[in-house]
C-alpha cells in the first residue's frame, strides 16, 4: 500500500502538485486546516491520519527525536534541508519512498532526503 503524505506549510507548491500529477496522495497542513499547528501537533495530526509528515523544518527533527526517545508513536518523519535539494529530486524521492515503503516500515522513522 502506497505511502500517504502530510505537508508542512514550509513545502512549496510546486512539490505538491508535482507528487499529485504522479497519483500520490498529499493532504496539505493548510488544506486540514493544521497551518497554525505547533509542530506536536502537526506530528500527531499527520499520524492520526495515518500518514507520513514532510518538512523542511529542522524543528520537527527534534520533535521526532523526542517522540523516540519517549516511546511516542508517529507515523513517520520525511526531512529535506531546501538547500541540499531541488523540488524534482523532492518529487522523484517522496514518489519513490510512497512506492516502497509501508506505513509499518515509516513508523516512528526519520527519513532523510535526497536518498
Amino acid at each position: 500500500m502506497a505511502i500517504n503524505f502530510y505537508f508542512d506549510v514550509h513545502i512549496p507548491l510546486a512539490i505538491t502538485n508535482g507528487l499529485r500529477i504522479k497519483g500520490i496522495d498529499v493532504l496539505t497542513a493548510q488544506e486540514d486546516d493544521g497551518d497554525q499547528l505547533p509542530d506536536d501537533k502537526l506530528m500527531e495530526r499527520a499520524s492520526q491520519l495515518n500518514r507520513v509528515l514532510f518538512t523542511f523544518d529542522s524543528d520537527l527533527l527534534a520533535i521526532a527525536a523526542k517522540f523516540q526517545s519517549k516511546e511516542i508513536n508517529f507515523s513517520g518523519l520525511t526531512f529535506a534541508h531546501p538547500i541540499d535539494i531541488t523540488i524534482g529530486q523532492c518529487v522523484q524521492d517522496l514518489e519513490i519512498i510512497s512506492n516502497i515503503l509501508t506505513l509499518e516500515e515509516t513508523k516512528n522513522q526519520i527519513i532523510f532526503l535526497p536518498i
